[in-house]
């Protein structure tokens, strides 16, 4: 994430800032510049083109701040959302800001890393959707099924969530957590292609043809392998290699937007992640001894570790992987 400043009084500001605090100005976030910028009383933001923005109409709903094309309409991250809860139901409505503040961090870093991320109302057939659905009168299960993103919105309660992250034995589970890992595989079904890449991944992640349904129940009836830190990033990853997959695309994500953060706030002195010739070398040379320190710093404040896991060799291969996946030029 980028470390922001307000062009009127050049405070510093956060991503979900929709006011400066220093001196009142009016904000929204503009996705073409990556920057927050001030709007007039009326919504609006003139860019250098001469285009008009304006003040995204769920920004009272969902406390979205991006700025969208058409006055009255929605952003660009508003729109991925195919479903969100009715009117009537105040639990889902809760719930729902905090699953679209994850889904606009998502995207961001998806645009700063170069992924290409086209809605369903672009690209019927390979876009990306979301359904933001509330579990109070239906199970929902989170999943991905060709470019939709089914996100359970019970999962923005921390109490819910951490009842069950302890019940699964999870060392890590949160809202965005779920975004990176679900997009994982939306990413795999799309740029997984090619006999050479295809070739690969197999190699890296295993057949993928495996039964996916046979192997889930597997993977409940039996738990992992035994041994299974030696190759794998967490246990749910050895549950199928779409698993394995979409766990390790998650954490190149964490790790790429964490060192991102660090390096705006100075905690850092590395370049961007794309100048690094293979991404094990970031891992190596930069997050193991980043993640150790911030691990350590939680500690120091009696919380439980920011990272809590162990890169064993095969997962580095696995990263690399996922990072060549990053279109060229990026």
């Amino acid at each position: 994430m980028k470390a922001f400043r307000c062009r009127v009084c050049d405070s510093p500001l956060f991503f979900e800032n929709s006011v400066c605090v220093s001196c009142g100005t009016a904000l929204g976030f503009s996705r073409a510049e990556r920057a927050i910028v001030p709007v007039d009383d009326d919504g609006r933001y003139v860019d250098a083109a001469g285009l008009v923005w304006h003040v995204c109409a769920n920004l009272n709903l969902s406390g979205c701040t991006w700025l969208a094309p058409l006055e009255g309409g929605q952003c660009f991250s508003c729109d991925l959302t195919r479903t969100r809860p009715s009117d009537d139901d105040p639990v889902g409505l809760e719930h729902y800001p905090l699953a679209e503040r994850s889904k606009r961090y998502l995207v961001f870093e998806l645009d700063t890393l170069g992924f290409p991320v086209v809605g369903k109302d672009v690209d019927p057939v390979d876009g990306l959707a979301f359904d933001l659905l509330s579990s109070v009168d239906e199970n929902v299960v989170i999943g991905h099924e060709n470019g939709l993103i089914t996100i359970d919105l019970a999962e923005s309660d921390a109490a819910h969530r951490e009842k069950v992250r302890a019940e699964l034995a999870e060392p890590y589970r949160t809202m965005l957590g779920h975004f990176r890992h679900e997009v994982g595989h939306y990413y795999e079904w799309q740029l997984v292609r090619g006999d050479d890449v295809m070739r690969r991944c197999t190699e890296l992640f295993g057949d993928e043809s495996k039964d996916y349904q046979a192997e889930i129940q597997r993977h409940y009836d039996e738990g992992p392998p035994e041994g299974w830190e030696e190759s794998y990033i967490s246990t749910y990853a050895t549950m199928h290699p779409f698993e394995d997959f979409a766990e390790t695309w998650a954490h190149y994500l964490h790790i790429a937007d964490t060192i991102e953060t660090a390096r705006e706030f100075g905690l850092v002195t590395v370049g961007a992640i794309g100048v690094f010739s293979a991404f094990r070398d970031v891992v190596t040379g930069v997050w193991v001894p980043l993640s150790t320190a911030l691990n350590q710093i939680n500690r120091s404040m009696g919380k439980d570790d920011l990272y809590p896991f162990v890169i064993p060799a095969p997962v580095l291969d696995k990263l690399d992987f996922v990072a060549s996946l990053r279109p060229s030029g990026a």
